[in-house]
């Protein structure tokens, strides 16, 4: 207990992205530039989709909650890393580093669920549209919001109070640009094996199962919109989903890599590096795929600035 104690007193030294790197300001730089352009382009598709009429249906409804997601996951860990910058300080609190694994584990996890039930929209829209009104109705929409939040809330419970409670000997400094769970571990003076073997497990239920569910989903979508007769139709559906898919990969691969593979197959510096991936180009990436790629979206944003 007296450990415990002594860790939640102390807490940790973050030593930042890639440190001793000679360009540290212009990472810096980008990412706070990364940062801006992901917390506009976000926030303006959730006021786009709240404000156009046309834009009320269940795929761009789920679109706001992953911009919300993306908000929320990106704001998760920059703050406290440009603040350490520009201070020159590399500490952060137990109860702040805590705040961090609860957040980003949450996140983490609800953009999971949530880019699998986007492509059960996607592909019950085109492999069942005059099922989908019925299917895809406001009350399911409503209830699959709750789902993807709660799903990463409860999950995030639960490793967080795993991983904050594991004994820290000797050095307290966090190789990485936040608390991530795995480089916590490392820091630990007891045997995290089996704890590594739950973390394996959750990649399983949470990451490689939604993952499965969305390979298999887009190959049946992908085989019903080759059958389409319309070449119009058929552009529209695939444009719609390589948009969908390129998120789920751009999402789905660094962080497998990182819980699915074995710690000591990797590197902190690995880590770090795929770890931007999904916590900072992701998030900025997200609204410029959906929107460029989007004609409907970028109609409802010609109409809102002509109003303005």
């Amino acid at each position: 207990m007296g450990r415990r104690n002594g860790t939640s007193a102390v807490g940790f030294t973050l030593l930042g992205l890639f440190p001793g790197s000679r360009h540290a300001g212009f990472l810096i730089c980008t990412i706070l530039l990364v940062y801006v352009v992901a917390i506009t382009g976000n926030t303006t598709l959730v006021l786009l989709i709240s404000l156009d009429p046309r834009l009320h249906s269940p795929m761009y409804f789920l679109l706001s909650q992953l911009s919300l997601m993306d908000i929320s996951l990106i704001s998760t860990t920059v703050p406290k890393m440009l603040t350490n910058y520009f201070s020159r300080t590399s500490a952060i609190s137990y109860i702040g580093c805590a705040t961090q694994v609860y957040f980003h584990s949450t996140l983490g996890v609800s953009e999971c669920i949530l880019l699998t039930l986007m492509a059960c929209d996607r592909y019950v829209a085109i492999c069942n549209p005059l099922r989908y009104v019925v299917i895809m109705n406001p009350q399911v929409c409503l209830q699959m919001a709750p789902v993807s939040w709660l799903g990463g809330a409860l999950n995030a419970l639960i490793q967080t109070a795993y991983t904050m409670n594991f004994p820290v000997c000797g050095s307290r400094e966090v190789h990485h640009f936040f608390c991530e769970p795995q480089a916590l571990l490392k820091l630990s003076c007891e045997d995290t094996s089996t704890y590594e073997k739950v973390i394996f497990v959750i990649g399983i239920v949470f990451l490689l199962t939604p993952f499965g569910l969305i390979l298999a989903s887009y190959i049946s979508l992908f085989l019903s919109v080759l059958r389409l007769n319309s070449s119009k139709a058929r552009n529209k559906a695939l444009a719609t989903c390589s948009s969908h898919l390129m998120v789920v990969f751009l999402y789905f691969g660094p962080t497998m890599f990182i819980y699915m593979i074995p710690s000591a197959l990797h590197s902190s510096e690995q880590d770090e590096g795929l770890s931007i991936f999904y916590t900072i180009l992701t998030p900025m990436l997200n609204p410029l795929i959906y929107s460029l790629r989007n004609k409907e979206v970028g109609e409802a944003l010609k109409n809102i600035l002509g109003k303005a």
